[in-house]
């Protein structure tokens, strides 16, 4: 890939683009769409942006209270939520590209944490595979109560 993949906080300016990104309906269950997490925001969840050339594609959350909800979480393993790339941006490696660098970023901006936790659908193999080609792994492990079915538990360890 020649495109330049870059990640950023969510900052007013970038609001409107990612209001316009949108997930296919059948993607929709795994992720929702950007707009009903700007219009809804949670206290303890914060939003990036993932960027192709500058021009916004995707976003994804980071969950600070993620240990709240889960079991296996810990205070300094927050947890990486409705992570989504645009319907006509995908297939072109930018999910694979943003999860490379993600152990940096998340290292950069929040040095309190030790991993970063997600769960990833069992009807979702090809989200699981972006996840474990971008460096995540499989702690062998489940979540059995996934709004949309069962998880496989990943974790990605960070320099905290």
């Amino acid at each position: 890939m020649t495109d330049k993949v870059t990640l950023s906080p969510l900052t007013p300016e970038l609001t409107g683009a990612l209001r316009d990104v949108r997930v296919t309906d059948d993607q929709v269950m795994f992720s929702g769409q950007p707009f009903e997490v700007i219009d809804n925001p949670e206290p303890d969840l914060d939003i990036h942006v993932i960027l192709l050339n500058g021009q916004v594609v995707g976003m994804f959350r980071i969950d600070n209270g993620y240990h709240r909800a889960y079991a296996f979480a810990r205070p300094d393993t927050p947890g990486l939520r409705t992570f989504l790339i645009d319907q006509q941006m995908q297939g072109r490696g930018i999910a694979t590209a943003c999860c490379k660098q993600l152990q940096s970023y998340l290292s950069d901006h929040y040095p309190h944490a030790t991993a970063v936790f997600l769960t990833v659908n069992l009807q979702n193999p090809r989200a699981r595979k972006v996840y474990l080609a971008g460096g995540f792994g499989d702690t062998g492990k489940e979540w059995p109560y996934g709004d949309a079915g069962p998880q496989n538990i990943l974790r990605l360890n960070l320099g905290g």
